[in-house]
C-alpha cells in the first residue's frame, strides 16, 4: 500500500526521474484491487460510476509511473505509445516494464 501511495499522493503528474520495478509493479497490484472493487461495487450496488470515476483519478499517476518505470531502464516514456500495436507492441512493453533497472546513472536520472 505504502507504494500505491507514494505513486498516487507524493508523484501524482510527476513524469520526471524514475520508478523501480517494485513501485510499478505494486502500484499496478494495488490498482487491480481497487479497480475490481470497484467494479464489483457499481455492479452489486448498481451505481455505474464508481468504477469510471477511479479509472479516470488514476489515468495520470498510471502514466506517469509507466513512464518513470520506462525511465528507469533507460528509455524514453514514448516508448509506452509501442502498446497501441495490437499483441507484439503489449508484449514489447511488458517486456521492458519487467527488465530489471538499469545501475547507476542513465539519461533520465535525477
Amino acid at each position: 500500500m505504502e507504494w500505491y501511495l507514494k505513486v498516487v499522493r507524493d508523484n501524482y503528474a510527476n513524469f520526471n526521474g524514475r520508478a523501480s520495478r517494485q513501485e510499478y509493479w505494486m502500484f499496478f497490484l494495488f490498482n487491480i484491487i481497487f479497480a475490481s472493487v470497484a467494479g464489483i461495487a457499481d455492479v452489486f450496488f448498481g451505481l455505474g460510476f464508481l468504477y469510471p470515476l477511479y479509472a479516470l483519478a488514476v489515468l495520470i499517476p498510471g502514466l506517469a509511473v509507466g513512464i518513470r518505470r520506462l525511465h528507469d531502464v533507460n528509455k524514453s516514456g514514448w516508448w509506452l505509445l509501442i502498446s497501441l500495436i495490437p499483441i507484439i507492441g503489449v508484449i514489447w512493453v511488458i517486456i521492458l516494464l519487467c527488465t530489471d533497472s538499469n545501475p547507476g546513472e542513465n539519461n533520465y536520472s535525477l
